[in-house]
């Protein structure tokens, strides 16, 4: 199979036929062999049954439905678990994403041979306060933090190799950071692509701005398990190690300066470099001990699964 166009949603029933016939009639033009999979993030509204008729129709759709909302993340890893094509093309399913940019995407990745291509709203239809702002926000910090120079990391419009995503974990918000994920899977040959952006048609946005607090908490984590998930040690002991040798040559300093320089100066405890010293050390043993159950929480990781899936169909 060469396409697998992987689509998450929540609740937007009122799309979806609307999607399916505008993404059938660019990919029958293209005379590709493809298949859509639509992954329904417990929606409540009539998601389900929409994809469960266009599975009916037609060979080629494939829908998961997860027990409840799970997340975008999640509802990814679901799809690309499933996804057969040779390239994997991720989209939303509001409209927004305009699939007459899915036969350049594929070329870019077939024929240019890159690891990832991502989409970049170059012009976008959002809110300037509400989303566009803290979005230039926040791609410039996750520019600075993982040397990708890409523009926009949230857009849903992407295209990878089928081994990208096979070999990627995308897990509790990391949806916003797949190109750094792969990049630290050690494919290197990401680029990005202008995208046209359509203003949403139905209903209202999932998302709040929220999503950019928890995004820069999440570029913190992914910083951090870049460097140090498999080494918790290297930064607590290393930070332990530090703060416990400035307190104890703050020690030093108060037990030389009171023996041998100023025997007849005021008490230890009355000195203010006495209890810089006391919490420096205390810290360090601290950080030294969570760097310490960092590396056996690191080696006894537990498997449980992320999201229950209810139904399928199609497969």
């Amino acid at each position: 199979m060469q396409l697998s166009v992987v689509i998450p949603l929540l609740n937007e029933q009122e799309s979806l036929q609307e999607l399916y016939n505008w993404l059938t009639s660019v990919l029958v033009k293209e005379e590709l062999s493809y298949e859509l999979l639509f992954i329904d993030d417990g929606s409540t509204d009539g998601s389900w049954d929409a994809i469960a008729q266009l599975a009916d129709s037609d060979k080629r759709v494939k829908g998961i439905r997860f027990n409840r909302n799970f997340g975008k993340s999640q509802a990814l890893n679901a799809g690309f678990l499933a996804a057969e094509g040779e390239v994997v093309i991720t989209m939303d399913a509001d409209l927004q994403d305009s699939p007459d940019e899915i036969p350049e995407l594929y070329r870019l990745i077939t024929e240019e041979d890159f690891d990832l291509v991502s989409g970049w709203k170059k012009k976008r239809y959002d809110s300037v306060i509400s989303k566009n702002l803290p979005s230039k926000l926040f791609n410039a910090a996750a520019r600075k933090t993982s040397g990708l120079k890409l523009h926009d990391f949230n857009c849903g419009l992407k295209a990878y190799k089928n081994e990208v995503i096979k070999t990627i974990d995308v897990y509790g918000d990391m949806h916003r950071y797949i190109p750094l994920l792969a990049k630290n899977a050690g494919f290197y040959n990401i680029t990005e692509k202008p995208v046209q952006h359509q203003a949403r048609k139905y209903g209202e946005t999932k998302f709040g701005a929220d999503r950019f607090i928890k995004g820069f908490l999440d570029l913190i984590s992914i910083w951090f398990i870049t460097h140090f998930a498999k080494r918790p040690m290297h930064l607590f002991g290393t930070l332990g190690v530090i703060m416990f040798i400035l307190g104890g040559s703050f020690a030093a300093y108060l037990g030389i300066d009171k023996l041998f320089i100023n025997p007849t100066a005021r008490l230890l405890t009355q000195r203010p470099q006495f209890y810089l010293s006391i919490t420096s050390m205390i810290i360090g043993v601290q950080l030294f001990i969570a760097g310490f159950i960092g590396e056996l929480i690191q080696r006894s990781q537990n498997n449980s699964p992320r999201y229950l899936i209810r139904d399928k169909k199609g497969f």
